[in-house]
């Protein structure tokens, strides 16, 4: 206990002294311009030590009335980012405006060592109340904070690690603060990147949320951002104007805050009319139209909607984790909403005509639209970005099913944590923080359709045998219920892995591997595509909008070339380099990835499967002790992956860029394959 009073009095008079020093008048520091409040206008002292500041129940209940439709817009996307920290001492907190806790997410044990802290609903957490804190410190400056332990300025919180962004509203005012808190002594800069994300998912929400009776307009530079987290996101009304905007919306504009667009007619923002906009994006299938700036040459890709209530009136369909997803399949229905992201241009359906003019795919497609027309599963395999999804989405629109959802998920893609719910769904209260409605799963939601599992390989293996259970019964039950429920849906599932290889070293089921395997496609890479000069062709007029052309030395080169990222690699390269020509035929100087290191010429070969020493410079490699054996394929993949970090320098996210995959993914395959990165990102 002396020990205790010891450390409390030296962290009291740390506070006197950095205020006293003027060191709070720098612009920069945060926490001692805080501690400089605490001191000079509240009036607070380190070391008193009040009983946690509670306002009454019948207070809460009354707050948490007034902001309900945050709070329910938050709870999802706060599960969710608690489940991601996996951090059973941490506690994920929202609040209002006021600094009082109005919804937490936390471990009973975490919540109880907290509680005399008074993180609790109906904790006051501004600066007046608790001095320097996560949230009350976000509240106070406006943006985003950081308070690691001592930057804490009463004593008693020194022992916790805050970090805090604001939510803000439609109206662009902070709706909200959410935070993290744990016991971390590390000041962890990836958690505020994590709740800021989590901010923008519930911004979005709320703007769906309080604007259902307008249109929603998505828009983003890139074609590829449209339905992500980064659109631009606005609220239409009848007339064209615009009654809400998001700040991904605000940026791409330029402007600098909503009372910079609101009331403004689309006209104003964009080259085109609502209704133009909402004719053309039905006609797309609402997949992206070109639309440019008004008064300006920036070019956007656009989708807009008819209002989510128009919708509802015509058919319930119920809310998933993602709000744009389901408002997507309340305007387009579910099948058109979950299809691959296509660009809307004259050579659309070009290219995706020319995909199937290879003779081994056009034959495979076949094989697969009779195997699948007798329930029989299909297995697809190839490489990463070789075009696995498109290919699965032609055979279930040739199907018996076309009419019912196509339903992708990616089992790399979702945590361990996750897979289950978004898989099977919930009933309504299966978890602390689940969706008070419960929620369908994927497997209920392809239903009538099509079932896409992509990356089957990464599933975690005990959750493979209630896949298979599923397959087997047709049957699914969702967590926290015993009502079971009748699934008719055909399935394809793909990897990029050699599966019979996984079923050897006991990493996949047999008994999965042989349900999935009705019929196993191997799809070619684009190197070895006959129809490669027609894809090419393709591509480049769905990324340069048709004006696109390719000088002899950049045919030859963009033909020559092993192409390890595939499809997925090509398009961004023939992006770049459509907006580096700027309307000029595209030489050789625009597609500087092709020349980085090796001859493009240079076909990647499968290593022999016998222990491999990774090839680093000399200063390091000997050091390096040799790897475990890789078998052919995974030796093939780690040689793709050494080719392309070296022609990227070793930069981890230009190399996950091209391959179309999040960085947490290639980590995980570099780790697997046991490719060290050491050099700086």
């Amino acid at each position: 206990m002396a020990l205790m009073h010891r450390q409390h009095d030296r962290h009291a008079n740390h506070v006197f002294e950095v205020v006293r020093s003027g060191l709070h008048d720098s612009d920069n520091d945060v926490v001692t311009r805080s501690w400089s409040r605490c001191l000079n206008e509240y009036h607070l002292h380190p070391d008193k030590l009040n009983e946690p500041a509670i306002i009454a129940s019948s207070a809460l209940q009354n707050r948490c009335e007034r902001q309900a439709d945050v709070i329910d817009c938050a709870r999802y996307e706060m599960t969710t980012l608690y489940q991601q920290l996996a951090d059973m001492e941490s506690a994920v907190v929202l609040t209002d405006t006021d600094g009082v806790i109005i919804h937490m997410v936390a471990s009973p044990e975490f919540a109880a060592e907290v509680a005399p802290l008074g993180m609790v609903a109906g904790g006051m957490w501004s600066e007046t109340e608790a001095g320097t804190n996560g949230m009350g410190t976000c509240l106070a400056s406006a943006r985003p904070v950081s308070i690691r332990r001592d930057d804490h300025f009463f004593s008693r919180f020194t022992q916790l690690t805050c970090s805090a962004v604001p939510v803000y509203d439609p109206s662009g005012a902070i709706a909200a603060v959410l935070d993290v808190t744990s016991r971390s002594s590390m000041l962890q800069q990836h958690l505020l990147v994590l709740l800021g994300m989590t901010a923008r998912m519930i911004e979005n929400r709320l703007i769906d949320r309080r604007f259902g009776n307008a249109h929603p307009l998505h828009f983003h530079s890139r074609p590829e951002f449209v339905y992500t987290l980064h659109e631009g996101r606005l609220a239409v009304d009848d007339d064209g104007r615009v009654l809400a905007a998001n700040r991904s919306a605000l940026f791409q504009l330029g402007l600098n805050s909503m009372d910079d667009i609101r009331s403004r007619r689309i006209e104003d923002l964009f080259q085109t009319s609502l209704e133009d906009m909402l004719q053309r994006s039905t006609l797309s299938s609402f997949h992206p139209v070109v639309t440019y700036r008004a008064n300006a040459a920036l070019r956007f890709f656009a989708v807009a909607r008819r209002p989510a209530s128009d919708a509802a009136s015509q058919a319930s369909l119920p809310t998933g984790s993602n709000a744009i997803s389901a408002q997507a399949a309340m305007a387009a229905g579910a099948a058109a909403a979950r299809r691959p992201m296509r660009v809307a241009s004259p050579r659309m359906a070009t290219v995706v005509d020319t995909t199937f003019k290879d003779p081994r795919l056009v034959s495979y497609l076949e094989t697969a639209r009779r195997v699948i027309a007798r329930q029989a599963p299909v297995l697809l395999c190839g490489e990463t970005g070789s075009g696995k999804e498109v290919f699965a989405r032609a055979v279930h629109d040739a199907s018996p099913h076309a009419h019912g959802a196509f339903v992708a998920v990616n089992c790399a893609s979702l945590p361990e944590t996750l897979i289950e719910s978004e898989l099977f769904g919930y009933r309504a209260g299966a978890f602390t923080g689940a969706q008070r409605t419960g929620r369908r799963g994927k497997i209920l939601q392809a239903d009538g359709g099509t079932l896409f599992l992509d990356e089957i390989a990464d599933m975690p293996l005990e959750l493979q045998a209630r896949l298979l259970r599923v397959l087997d019964e047709r049957q699914v039950t969702p967590l926290g219920t015993e009502e079971s429920h009748t699934v008719d849906f055909q399935l394809i599932s793909a990897s990029h892995r050699h599966l019979p290889t996984l079923v050897r070293e006991g990493r996949f089921r047999e008994d999965l591997y042989y349900r999935l395997a009705g019929i196993e496609l191997q799809l070619p890479p684009l190197r070895d595509r006959e129809d490669k000069y027609d894809l090419i062709r393709d591509v480049l007029a769905s990324e340069a909008g048709g004006d696109g052309m390719l000088s002899p030395g950049a045919e030859r080169a963009l033909m020559e070339y092993h192409w390890p990222g595939n499809i997925r690699q090509l398009r961004y390269v023939l992006r770049s380099a459509a907006a580096l020509a700027d309307g000029q035929p595209i030489t050789r100087e625009h597609l500087p990835s092709l020349f980085a290191s090796a001859p493009p010429a240079a076909a990647p070969v499968a290593p022999s499967p016998a222990p491999i020493v990774m090839a680093l410079p000399a200063a390091s490699a000997a050091n390096e002790a040799p790897i475990p054996k890789l078998n052919p394929i995974q030796a093939n993949e780690r040689q793709v992956l050494m080719q392309m970090l070296e022609q990227n320098r070793w930069n981890v996210s230009n190399v996950a860029k091209a391959l179309d995959v999040s960085r947490n993914t290639l980590y995980r395959k570099l780790h697997k394959l046991h490719i060290e990165i050491s050099h700086p990102d």
